[in-house]
């Protein structure tokens, strides 16, 4: 039983988780910036309100006479609780540094070099504040940006990272959301294509039968021939009523596949295509395949490298054996090969030389391969004016029984 699989609503589902990560990230970005405003408000409200203590201070006598600036040291001096900041004297010797954290464990001469490497950094970023003292001598203060300053410098960088991170992400899932929105479309097209098939398909069955009831005026051979043709079409009607679905897959001989398909491509084939089928693989070897999905792949190819041998050349199957429980199947082709520049793209979708085709049998191929059978679909090589082989790897059934390989060669 096929199961539905529909992309287009995972889609949707992606497209609200990446908005939903914008809106946490935008509402989250505005409550940290306004908290660190309202840091900075009142900081700068509280600075504000020494300078006019300090003014007043200035203007009034009473406290130059009182002697009291007590204010001075205990509120100006101690009100930088954040700023990093060290004092060195005229004689270069270290004062009492300010908002400087030790780590633990530090001698007196070790606790000397760490303020003096303190020093190099802050250098490297603040201009000292130079502190004169009168008569010429000078001291020097040296000082680092704050905590919260620190976070305000490298937030618009964060934040940059994070909305670039999610536009990607949100550009992803629209892009995909736009082919899935596509894949729709060629999805309900391909199921109405089948269900237009229905009636014409169950019209020359019932002539089928007509002609067979009368063996005297038509030849049996052409009516089972027409028959296997009507089969092929419901077959491909049965392929394309699959399309969007998740097939289901089924041990299978794959050697049997192979052979009963090719048989039946080549007599469909140009009659100058000599088509020929070697098996190295052990008797009786199974893998798990949808067969109505993996025909179509051999028939892609194939007809693909028809195509590229304008209907005169030799068209040739290869199965074997590899290691880790695996099979391959070459299809090799002495057709007018793939140039270097195009080998990339001969399973992207539209892409074709043919002046005829959408140019989608190899990319549905590489698909049904990859995606529906965790196999593998690519060009093992190809010459140009030589030919193309194109290799399909599957896995093999674990459980098949040890037998001895049985080479055998046929033309079809």
């Amino acid at each position: 039983m096929l199961k539905s699989f529909d992309i287009y609503n995972q889609n949707n589902i992606l497209k609200i988780i990446v908005a939903l990560n914008l809106l946490l990230v935008g509402t989250g970005s505005l409550l940290y910036t306004n908290r660190l405003i309202t840091k900075l408000e009142n900081r700068e409200e509280h600075y504000i309100q020494l300078y006019a203590k300090t003014i007043a201070y200035l203007v009034d006598p009473k406290h130059f006479d009182s002697g009291d600036l007590t204010f001075v040291t205990s509120e100006i001096l101690e009100a930088n609780n954040t700023v990093p900041a060290i004092y060195v004297d005229p004689n270069n010797q270290i004062a009492k540094p300010l908002n400087i954290t030790f780590p633990d464990g530090l001698s007196d001469n070790e606790k000397e070099q760490f303020l003096r490497d303190k020093i190099a950094d802050m250098r490297k970023r603040h201009t000292p504040l130079v502190v004169d003292i009168g008569n010429g001598v000078r001291g020097l203060v040296y000082y680092d940006n704050s905590k919260l300053l620190r976070q305000l410098t490298y937030f618009p960088y964060a934040l940059l990272t994070i909305l670039t991170a999610l536009g990607f992400l949100a550009y992803l899932a629209f892009s995909s959301s736009r082919r899935a929105e596509q894949n729709r479309v060629w999805v309900g097209l391909a199921k109405e294509t089948a269900h237009q098939l229905g009636t014409p398909m169950s019209s020359l069955m019932a002539w089928v039968e007509y002609m067979r009831s009368d063996p005297d005026q038509y030849d049996e051979s052409v009516t089972d021939e027409i028959e296997k043709d009507v089969r092929r079409l419901e077959t491909i009607t049965s392929r394309f009523s699959s399309i969007g679905s998740i097939p289901t897959l089924k041990e299978e001989n794959i050697t049997d596949v192979v052979e009963q398909f090719t048989d039946y491509l080549s007599k469909r084939i140009s009659t100058k295509v000599k088509m020929s089928l070697t098996n190295q693989l052990p008797a009786g070897q199974t893998v798990d395949i949808n067969k109505l999905l993996f025909e179509w792949v051999i028939e892609n190819i194939c007809k693909n490298a028809v195509d590229a041998m304008k209907g005169v050349g030799e068209l040739r199957l290869n199965m074997l054996s590899l290691p880790h429980q695996q099979i391959a199947i070459d299809i090799t082709d002495t057709g007018k090969g793939i140039p270097k520049a195009s080998m990339q793209k001969v399973f992207t979708p539209g892409f074709s030389t043919k002046k005829r085709g959408w140019g989608l049998g190899l990319t549905l191929a590489k698909r049904i391969v990859e995606e529906y059978h965790n196999g593998r679909l690519f060009v093992k090589s190809s010459e140009v004016g030589k030919g193309t082989t194109f290799r399909i790897v599957l896995n093999a059934d674990k459980q098949q029984k040890a037998v001895e390989p049985q080479p055998s060669a046929k033309e079809a």
